[in-house]
């Protein structure tokens, strides 16, 4: 018995481990890597013509910039140890304030897409299946060659030039809904290949065979028994769509000038304002990592066999 535990509990230990690791290296990589970005926020201010040259030797001392890499990163890893992230270099406000306003619009927006993505992404197999010789099954594939060939940030533009500014049927900016709806069509091309080809083989399974001889419609066979055995395609794929769709929202923000983490992140690099970019770093890979972690987790209880 004991035995049988520690083989179970091995895996998913190695799975925090992992997990623990990759939140260490994000937390370590987003404080070196944004100072490899030439200049600060004094050099900004500087350039503005804001502070003479003596003011600016006065607050990049009061802001500890003058200090070496390893110091400042103890320091403020100290400070990030305690919840605290800081203030904003630029702004002056604590910057969880500042996240907590910038994150609502970006989770609306990450969120619907990811809706609408899991609506389509598992919506058009289960109808390519139930029709497999119906235009569904050409829609898996289109939808499919959409999320792989059209980069998110050129077609949100193209929406932008088309919709808002030729036929004015959009406003330019603060609409949500078309790049929700950008973001679904290539979260749901992520996924809809895949469970398409998971359920056509579930379908040549002996229990499918039997539940066909006992005369169950087409309908219940795709939904009471290919669909629930392929479903594990969409929760090892749900820490990638998840990441994705964050990521992606960050980005279409700044295409429809929507006050999300996006912009924050945009104005805070545009202004070297270290302290904020790292804090928006750290959120969205904790959060990507936390995601794959329970996906990792959930997968492993669906099917106790993986990673054995």
């Amino acid at each position: 018995m004991n035995d049988r535990l520690i083989q179970t509990l091995l895996p998913i230990g190695a799975d925090i481990l992992r997990s623990l690791m990759i939140a260490a290296g994000i937390v370590v990589f987003s404080f070196f890597l944004i100072r490899m970005i030439p200049g600060d926020i004094v050099d900004v201010m500087g350039i503005q013509g804001t502070l003479t040259y003596g003011q600016q030797d006065a607050m990049r001392e009061s802001l500890r910039l003058n200090e070496g890499w390893w110091s400042q990163f103890t320091a403020w890893l100290g400070m990030v140890a305690g919840g605290d992230f800081g203030v904003s270099l630029r702004y002056g406000t604590p910057i969880l304030d500042l996240l907590r306003v910038a994150l609502a619009p970006t989770l609306i927006l990450g969120a619907s897409a990811l809706g609408i993505g899991l609506t389509l992404g598992v919506g058009l197999p289960v109808l390519a299946c139930v029709f497999p010789k119906s235009i569904f099954v050409a829609l898996v594939q289109f939808i499919t060659l959409w999320s792989i060939v059209v980069p998110t940030f050129s077609i949100g533009i193209l929406c932008v030039i088309v919709f808002a500014v030729w036929l004015g049927w959009i406003p330019a900016i603060g609409n949500m809904v078309v790049p929700a709806v950008i973001l679904g069509m290539d979260t749901a091309g992520t996924l809809a290949k895949m469970l398409h080809e998971d359920m056509v083989d579930t379908e040549r399974a002996a229990f499918v065979r039997t539940a066909r001889a006992k005369g169950l419609s087409r309908w219940q066979i795709v939904l009471r028994h290919i669909l629930p055995n392929a479903l594990t395609v969409v929760v090892a794929l749900f820490g990638i769509l998840l990441a994705g769709a964050l990521t992606g929202a960050i980005t279409m923000e700044v295409v429809f000038g929507l006050p999300g983490l996006g912009t924050l992140t945009l104005q805070a690099i545009q202004g070297r304002d270290y302290p904020v970019v790292q804090a928006v770093v750290i959120w969205l890979g904790l959060t990507v990592v936390l995601a794959n972690l329970i996906s990792d987790l959930v997968q492993r209880s669906l099917d106790p066999r993986i990673g054995r």
